[in-house]
């Protein structure tokens, strides 16, 4: 047995969607990251273990940019074949490419160093490697989704559902209970050019009737899930999980074998690919910060946030806690939200504890709002949210509680990541430049009517009055916020067109500066698949050309920003 000890500036615990984006950010702007994650995979409800789709805002121009649009588009380009355990790969080449971040798989928090009002350090435990790990830092982000510290300190924090009269809202039961959303073991399906049999295993329960499965979309085959799958949400979903996984799992192959053996469901060419062991859950733990995001503020769209930080748009999504076994209606109730609508920087920091910060499903949120902000998109912007606060409180020696929001809400539409009501302003430098079209410099990049269309081969540029010394160049192409398809499929047809790069992303450009004396220097990039691209250019320059040379099939190049920073 060892120990190994930790100093560091973030330590970052749990490895969903969250927790990856939290610590990239922190480490792309000079924060040291300790990222802790109790699995041997990085992407939790997405990851090849339980194989959620990343599903976010609703509506026209509305999808997440950012961190997770990045990864999402990475995963395109190099997951050709769609396959699961490549989308692991994307993310954990993300986090392994940051010089910052130390990641520590197979790693769960046991025990942690505390007072009521701060935590001094967490003690954690790596079965493959027999290792304890303890790590003291100044800021701990608990992106577990469980909100393990809870566990550990008895930090405040909420379970179950509230009661209506708590919040003044209509979702809630009128006597608040202990209740939650349930967990799901998934299952996909693979289509192919002949029969296949099934035969269903002893454990599993037998469903011989379409009046056993009553609300139950178990006709459809293509892009489905089977989320309502369902069960937990009237236990203790933290505590009876493994219980919970093994009636998931009789119901989920009992569910497979009527589809395939109880009367005719076109199912003949499909086989079941994979099923999940490990259930995704959709709540527990939630921590109680500085701010209680309520269904009101959903209705609201959170437009009275100065502090808001990241979006949600998905519907209040409520599942009754019954699950699977309940029979009465369809399984959730897809309440009606606003899309989008705003989340507070305040819901991420505690309310007691003056070093604990959080980001995923267990902000500080209701039963009731919870059933929007929960799904991955909307966590993956609320821990780059997370990360890039972090990174504002290291460069202005703040703390979470006097950290500048407004510095943190700059950094962030700087960093491609939309924040709704915001309008990002464009560096300086480009105020009293000629642009050979305005619209590349007006700071929205979402929507046609701020999208540049022009011809491939043809330049445009940015002419300054004098030469001055530029950092570089920030673009941002069209990587289609309105397709129609997610991270990965649910389904696997036998022809499957969708989960490509955008073919109005440009793939190969050149940039050409011209310098104080009158001289030209060129750089070419090719093969990009990225929609929000930064190059350093450290030089004292007159002009800059941008030439779109290539795209991934569309007729002409696509543009969202263009500017000098």
């Amino acid at each position: 047995m060892r120990t190994i000890n930790y100093e560091t500036d973030l330590c970052v615990i749990g490895g969903g969607l969250s927790g990856v984006c939290a610590a990239i950010s922190a480490a792309r702007h000079g924060v040291k990251v300790v990222l802790v994650q109790d699995r041997p995979v990085l992407g939790g409800n997405s990851s090849s273990e339980i194989r959620m789709w990343v599903g976010g805002a609703k509506g026209k121009d509305n999808r997440e940019s950012g961190l997770i649009e990045e990864i999402e588009c990475e995963n395109y380009y190099y997951n050709t074949s769609h396959i699961f355990p490549m989308w692991d790969t994307v993310l954990y080449q993300k986090v392994i490419a940051e010089k910052n971040i130390t990641l520590l798989l197979n790693t769960t928090c046991r025990e942690c160093d505390y007072t009521p009002t701060h935590i001094n350090s967490v003690s954690c435990w790596q079965l493959n490697t027999e290792t304890t790990h303890i790590i003291k830092a100044k800021i701990f982000a608990d992106c577990s989704g469980d909100s393990i510290i809870a566990g550990l300190t008895n930090a405040a924090h909420m379970y179950g559902r509230e009661a209506k009269k708590d919040f003044n809202e209509s979702i809630p039961p009128d006597v608040a209970d202990k209740k939650t959303m349930g967990m799901s073991c998934m299952f996909q399906i693979r289509e192919t050019d002949s029969p296949k049999t099934f035969i269903k295993p002893p454990f599993a329960y037998t469903y011989k009737t379409e009046e056993e499965l009553p609300f139950k979309d178990h006709k459809k085959l293509k892009d489905n899930n089977f989320w309502w799958i369902e069960y937990g949400g009237e236990r203790d979903c933290i505590h009876d999980a493994d219980e919970c996984r093994e009636e998931l799992l009789k119901i989920a192959y009992g569910v497979w074998d009527h589809i395939k053996n109880q009367k005719d469901h076109g199912a003949d060419n499909w086989e079941m690919d994979w099923i999940g062991f490990l259930p995704g859950k959709r709540e527990s733990r939630r921590y109680i910060g500085k701010y209680i995001v309520n269904e009101n503020d959903v209705n609201n769209a959170g437009k009275h946030f100065d502090d808001i930080i990241a979006y949600g748009g998905w519907t209040m999504d409520d599942h009754f806690p019954g699950g699977f076994y309940y029979q009465d209606s369809y399984p959730t109730i897809f309440h009606p939200a606003p899309s989008p609508w705003g989340l507070p920087y305040r819901a991420l920091v505690h309310r007691d504890i003056d070093n604990l910060m959080f980001a995923g499903r267990n902000i500080s949120v209701t039963h009731a709002a919870l059933s929007s902000s929960r799904v991955m998109a909307t966590c993956a912007l609320l821990g780059q949210a997370l990360g890039t606060a972090v990174s504002v409180m290291k460069e202005d020696n703040t703390t979470p509680t006097t950290v500048d929001v407004k510095k943190v809400q700059n950094r962030l539409m700087d960093d491609d990541c939309y924040i709704p009501f915001n309008k990002r302003i464009p560096a300086k430098i480009n105020k009293n430049a000629a642009i050979s079209n305005p619209i590349l410099v007006n700071g929205i990049e979402r929507g046609e009517e701020n999208l540049y269309v022009g011809e491939l081969n043809q330049p445009v540029s940015i002419t300054l009055k004098e030469s001055s010394l530029i950092n570089g160049v920030r673009l941002v192409f069209d990587s289609n916020l309105n397709r129609k398809f997610d991270n990965m499929p649910c389904t696997y047809l036998l022809h499957e067109e969708r989960y490509n790069v955008a073919k109005t992303m440009i793939k190969d450009f050149k940039l050409v500066f011209t310098l104080k004396d009158g001289t030209k220097e060129e750089i070419n990039i090719q093969n990009n698949f990225l929609r929000f691209v930064k190059i350093p250019f450290n030089k004292e320059i007159k002009k800059v050309e941008m030439i779109p040379l290539s795209n991934y099939g569309a007729e002409k190049a696509h543009i969202f920003d263009f500017e000098l920073y």
